[in-house]
């Protein structure tokens, strides 16, 4: 049996992962900026990526590790200095195995803002001779619920890319192939995505379904997409990555459906329909 770390697992995904792994013959250790406030039965250990000399005792014995992509977007380059670090850290102490959190054709041409930061970071991975697993995960669904609930109150619903499709992935589905990763140790890259690659009319047309309201698609152009966000108060560079984003819908960089969860997992992946629709009666 082989020692796991997850890092970031106090976060969203990183709590589902550790869920996922519950049952796992393996030794699992949770790792965490702040492992104080992770709730967990696994052990726990402290995981600081902005501080670099720290990691190497947080991996000490460790064989696989999942690197969660951070959160850092507000400063250029601090992502990848973080990720980077970590994979360092990973090499000196010999670890056997990375599983990174990536973003589906994250090469250079993607229009999604924070890309570059996931494509160095496979690139540094692979140039660590590590074994690895590069999962690259599509939106995932319950991003929604940041337009959604505000549409249908509202009864519109803006958006810059109207006719893109996007195969949207449950957490939870992105989290299971995380630990089947960790479990089984596959060699290589994998898109992870859901069963469907839907547009936002799609979307809005099952939140109508699910909810009995009626809310309409406005298509605006990225300016007043990205000024909207701005003059309601979102952060520029939150609003800018939210843009970028429709711009990549736009391209179809996040359309492909792929049978990555069936292949790791053994499952089949949820529906939009099924997570909108528990995620929408919650409200």
């Amino acid at each position: 049996m082989s020692t796991i770390l997850v890092t970031g697992a106090s976060g969203q995904l990183g709590q589902l992962v550790l869920k996922a792994l519950e049952n796992s013959p393996h030794t699992v250790i949770a790792a965490s900026r702040e492992p104080s406030k992770l709730n967990t039965s696994f052990a726990t250990r402290k995981a600081d990526f902005d501080q670099p000399d720290t990691l190497v005792e947080t991996f000490a014995g460790v064989d696989r590790v999942l690197i969660i992509s951070t959160d850092a977007l507000a400063v250029p380059g601090q992502r990848l200095k973080q990720h980077t670090a970590a994979i360092e850290a990973a090499k000196i102490v010999g670890v056997q195995h990375l599983v990174y959190t990536s973003l589906p054709n994250a090469e250079p041409g993607n229009k999604i803002s924070f890309a570059p930061d996931h494509y160095g970071t496979e690139q540094a991975i692979k140039a660590s001779g590590i074994a690895h697993t590069i999962l690259r995960n599509n939106w995932y669904i319950e991003n929604l619920m940041m337009s959604l609930p505000h549409a249908l109150e509202s009864g519109q619903f803006y958006t810059s890319a109207p006719e893109g499709r996007v195969a949207y992935v449950a957490r939870q589905d992105a989290a299971r192939a995380a630990a089947a990763a960790l479990s089984d140790a596959p060699g290589g890259t994998f898109t992870v995505t859901g069963p469907e690659a839907l547009t936002y009319g799609d979307v809005v047309a099952l939140a109508n379904d699910i909810t009995g309201k009626s809310v309409n698609l406005i298509p605006l152009t990225d300016e007043q997409f990205g000024g909207g966000l701005k003059a309601a108060g979102l952060p520029d560079f939150v609003a800018d990555m939210l843009t970028s984003a429709e711009t990549a819908i736009r391209a179809g960089q996040l359309d492909g459906v792929t049978d990555t969860l069936q292949t790791l997992t053994g499952q089949a992946p949820k529906t939009v329909r099924e997570v909108l629709t528990a995620l929408l009666k919650a409200k």
